[in-house]
């Protein structure tokens, strides 16, 4: 089998095979069969990129601080999943040949791709490839064909299973092409900075898009009537799940258990809810 080995590898160094992106690609279907609400895809991730992290880090050590390495938070939609662990595949494979890569580069470029390629994979997949097999499937299931279903299934899950399939040599190819290019020509540190700028605006983002935080109480009557949350939107849109993104942060750093820390922004929410301040 020929192997997919990069310029600046030594040979004698472990390499990613065709064989090795396979089994990532095989794995990857259980994305979201440990999601979390702490870290959501991280296990899954972890286990769809167990097979190149145990052939690149022979030694018990590197390996264990790779798996940890990669145990931070991670979403995004899961058909194409793959093309960020083609890339981080490759990554990982340059830092252990010692090509310039680090870790830090690999978490940043994997925060940076997380949220848009979520944001262009939901909008095909979830927002209109579904819709479409959804549409022919119940049209002909409703006159009582059987193709309904079976055409459901495979509107959907052909167009996925063949972009997953190619997602996974692409970003390899992708991420080794790219990175020895990059190398090369001496950006890797100028790439780096960028993308962990990019990594948090995109965890910023997501503190304002997917914290939903209200405050419904209001003074006064008829057109003098006055809501609380208008004021609070006025002074800075979106400053309630900020101050709460904040105080979860602060925790984090004073070493509460995420778990804790779930179940008390629950009680919080239904307190909250059931004396109308939420």
């Amino acid at each position: 089998m020929t192997k997919m080995i990069s310029d600046n590898e030594n040979p004698t160094e472990p390499t990613i095979t065709p064989r090795d992106l396979r089994r990532v690609f095989w794995r990857s279907f259980q994305m979201e069969f440990s999601w979390n609400y702490e870290r959501q895809m991280n296990l899954a991730f972890v286990y769809a990129l167990m097979p190149v992290l145990k052939k690149l880090y022979t030694r018990h050590e590197d390996l264990v601080s790779a798996l940890k390495r990669h145990l931070v938070f991670f979403n995004t939609t899961p058909h194409i999943v793959t093309l960020i662990l083609g890339i981080t595949a490759a990554m990982e494979e340059k830092n252990r040949s010692g090509g310039g890569m680090d870790s830090a580069s690999i978490d940043n470029v994997k925060a940076s791709l997380m949220g848009p390629l979520a944001g262009l994979g939901d909008s095909f997949f979830w927002g209109t490839l579904r819709l479409i097999a959804t549409g022919i499937g119940t049209s002909l299931a409703l006159k009582g064909n059987i193709l309904g279903p079976i055409l459901f299934v495979l509107i959907f899950n052909i167009p996925h299973i063949l972009v997953r399939w190619l997602f996974t040599r692409w970003g390899y190819v992708l991420g080794t092409g790219v990175l020895q290019r990059i190398q090369q020509s001496g950006m890797m540190e100028s790439v780096t900075y960028g993308a962990s700028i990019i990594g948090l605006m995109v965890v910023g983002a997501m503190t304002a898009s997917m914290i939903d935080i209200t405050i419904p109480i209001t003074f006064g009557t008829g057109e003098a009537k006055t809501e609380v949350q208008s004021i609070i939107n006025d002074i800075m849109p979106c400053l309630l799940p900020l101050l709460s993104f904040g105080i979860v942060y602060w925790l984090l750093g004073k070493k509460v258990q995420p778990l804790a820390i779930i179940g008390g922004m629950a009680v919080v929410g239904i307190l909250g809810s059931w004396i109308g301040l939420l």
